[in-house]
């Protein structure tokens, strides 16, 4: 959906594919100029892959190299809140030797955890779906030659891709963790 400038996963494993076909071409024929082609544009495909998966976070606000700009659901943020708290109560507790101080803390580190699982959950969900609605309008608009509208609908499906990328990065991190 996005223009050439860019990053696109679609994009980059076209380019991948083509620099296979190229790499193929370039042993059949003996060419090390198709190789070294073939080499490069499959760099740039894992390059334009990356990029596309990046997202920039500053507290709930997410910004994606499209331009995409989206703030994460307040579940996310408060569920994390509350993991950190609990788990101070759960160290304070064991401190001072408390075990209700410990328990409290344990019980509230694990809310905050299914609290922001839910709040990831939620972004991954409308991320995907705007982005299909963006794409899909976005078509629309092309066809029928709606530039404004066409315009709109990329930026509902960069927004909307930011929002995705920065729930699966989040939940990437937690189950590496």
């Amino acid at each position: 959906m996005s223009d050439n400038n860019n990053s696109s996963t679609a994009k980059s494993y076209l380019d991948s594919a083509i620099a296979q076909g190229q790499s193929a071409l370039g042993s059949l024929t003996g060419s090390t100029g198709d190789k070294t082609e073939a080499a490069a544009r499959n760099d740039q495909a894992a390059a334009e892959k990356e990029a596309s998966h990046t997202v920039g976070k500053l507290g709930p606000l997410n910004v994606s190299p499209s331009g995409g700009v989206s703030t994460d659901d307040p579940n996310r943020s408060e569920g994390s809140w509350n993991q950190t708290v609990g788990s101070a109560k759960e160290s304070l507790g064991g401190l001072v030797g408390s075990e209700a101080l410990k328990k409290e803390g344990s019980q509230q580190n694990a809310e905050g955890k299914g609290q922001e699982a839910q709040g990831q959950l939620s972004d991954f969900g409308s991320g995907v779906q705007d982005r299909v609605k963006g794409a899909a309008g976005g078509m629309v608009a092309g066809i029928t030659g709606d530039r404004e509208k066409e315009e709109e609908m990329r930026r509902i499906h960069d927004d909307a891709k930011t929002k995705q990328r920065s729930a699966e990065a989040d939940i990437q991190k937690q189950a590496e963790s």
